[in-house]
């Protein structure tokens, strides 16, 4: 991750992405949506904070085309369980993870886990394709600089995992949920196979801050047709449109 970013960015991105699925909180003045005139095409003009997002060179989503191969590090996840919560954040349902819930290291760089929300479809496309949707696991470093793992997810069998989440989205009105008795391990939701394709980003909500390095993996996992839908429900759409790659390298590992 590059050393340029100065700690009020990263601190600005960082409270970004905990306070709402790596978005704005739901009462902050700006509003934005994904569809019409507060839709992405026009996030960069709802608050001059959130200029990133019509100016940056290195925004994501994207689609991931072409890739180089490479003897890449492993991807090295060690997480804990821990109490369920559910939080509506007006643009997603994420789950928070208390300090001390583990993270993952690549490479000897070590980033603890935060928060995990979702998208439908993906926000990611696979050779021009989007999954039904996708769960963003957002992760910080000590000095607070971001990482994204992100896990595909296809239409298919019941996800045990993400039952406990989905069966307990906040009601309308309400902006959580405590599962009383149920803890949560994001390892759960990870595939078997870790490989990844990685490529430096931003966030893909507003305030779209870059320099957040993005694992996506690249082997999918499924959750029902009602499971998708009960999502669904509440948030029909709610993925950004791919970005440019402008130059950017894709790596992939082998």
């Amino acid at each position: 991750m590059p050393n340029l970013i100065s700690t009020a960015v990263r601190a600005a991105a960082l409270a970004a992405v905990l306070a709402a699925g790596s978005a704005a909180a739901a009462d902050a003045p700006a509003h934005w949506t994904y569809s019409g005139p507060t839709g992405p095409a026009h996030w960069a003009a709802e608050d001059e904070a959130f200029a990133t997002c019509g100016i940056g060179k290195a925004q994501s989503p994207i689609n991931i085309e072409k890739a180089v191969r490479k003897d890449l590090p492993a991807l090295e996840f060690s997480y804990t369980a821990f109490p369920l919560t559910v939080t509506d954040t007006g643009h997603s349902f994420q789950v928070n993870a208390p300090a001390g819930s583990g993270g993952f290291t690549v490479g000897g760089d070590h980033y603890d886990f935060a928060q995990v929300h979702f998208h439908t479809p993906s926000e990611e496309r696979m050779h021009g394709r989007r999954y039904s949707m996708v769960a963003h696991i957002v992760h910080k470093n000590a000095n607070g600089e971001l990482a994204v793992v992100g896990v595909l997810i296809r239409k298919g069998k019941a996800n045990a995992t993400l039952a406990p989440v989905f069966d307990n989205f906040p009601a309308e009105g309400t902006k959580e949920t405590a599962v009383a008795g149920t803890s949560f391990n994001i390892a759960d939701l990870l595939p078997e196979n870790h490989g990844y394709y990685t490529f430096e980003g931003s966030l893909t909500t507003p305030p779209c801050s870059e320099h957040v390095r993005w694992f996506v993996l690249k082997n999918a996992v499924e959750v029902s047709g009602a499971q998708l839908a009960k999502f669904q429900k509440r948030y029909p759409m709610n993925a950004r449109p791919t970005q440019p790659l402008n130059g950017r390298l894709v790596q992939e590992s082998k």
